[in-house]
């Protein structure tokens, strides 16, 4: 068309060989381009329904790997709360245990307090008994105080027998 005539009109005037065989070539190459428009295509969609699959398992794998996370953190849960309730069960139990060793202590002390007073009184009743008799001695084998200062005298030891007897009471 670069080449042709100028009519009046708007009209242009070309070489009928030019122009059919410029036809011709177009039908030769447009079918091929078209060809290979279509062939582009086709991988386009092919790499984009790739790239869905692809996505696709993606996304399973991360909602398979998401529910195996969740189970777990679920089984760790689960884990967890029977530890604490194992725990606070050996707790308590430790407490019980405590507190029966504590009244058991206590029981045992408050026996043995009493058993160490009795033996105090008895102790101390056997004491008295040893200045009663020790006093009744002295009283039936000294004569009568002489008037003066006496000097202070040991307690006299009792005979062997008196000791016997004081042992068994």
């Amino acid at each position: 068309m670069d080449h042709g005539w100028r009519v009046p009109g708007r009209r242009v005037a070309i070489d009928e060989t030019k122009f059919l065989d410029l036809i011709d070539q177009m039908r030769i190459t447009i079918p091929a381009e078209i060809k290979q428009a279509r062939e582009l295509q086709e991988e386009r969609d092919h790499y984009v329904a790739q790239a869905h699959e692809e996505a696709r398992q993606i996304l399973a794998q991360a909602r398979e790997e998401a529910a195996r996370l969740l189970d777990e953190h679920k089984l760790r849960q689960v884990a967890e709360g029977h530890a604490e309730t194992i725990k606070k069960r050996a707790e308590q139990e430790a407490r019980r245990v405590r507190e029966g060793a504590d009244e058991y202590a206590e029981t045992r002390l408050r026996e043995m307090h009493d058993t160490l007073a009795d033996l105090q009184t008895v102790v101390q009743n056997g004491l008295e008994e040893l200045a009663r008799r020790r006093a009744e001695q002295r009283a039936s084998s000294s004569p009568a105080p002489q008037p003066g200062p006496t000097p202070p005298s040991a307690p006299p030891e009792p005979a062997e027998d008196e000791r016997s007897t004081d042992q068994a009471t």
